[in-house]
């Protein structure tokens, strides 16, 4: 009688597969993580700098003005500043400079 099942040399191999697709595969995970952060970073500064210029063009500010907070919550979702994704702040800026990410990261500018 001969049982069934796999020499210990069938079950190396597939560890060693399995090993080499995750050397290969855990790379690519860790940089679309960080273009995830990075383009959800921007698209917050986006939001902010819209909620400036639409806070400027209606109340009539000249452009170096720094609103606070409290200025352009009104103009976004819910009235709320989007958290930044690695958990940094934005600095609102004035009105005529961008809104800027603190996250000191690579890709978190507008």
């Amino acid at each position: 009688m001969k049982k069934g099942g796999f020499t210990l040399v069938e079950i190396m191999i597939v560890v060693a597969i399995i090993g080499l697709l995750a050397v290969l595969a855990i790379p690519n995970f860790i940089k679309a993580r960080a273009k995830t952060l990075a383009n959800q970073c921007v698209n917050n500064l986006r939001l902010i700098q819209s909620a400036k210029d639409q806070y400027s063009f209606e109340n009539a500010i000249t452009s170096t003005v720094i609103p606070a907070e409290a200025d352009i919550e009104v103009y976004l979702k819910n009235s709320v500043i989007p958290s930044e994704p690695t958990g940094s702040s934005y600095s609102i800026n004035a009105i005529n400079t961008n809104a800027m990410c603190n996250s000191g990261l690579k890709g978190h500018t507008l």
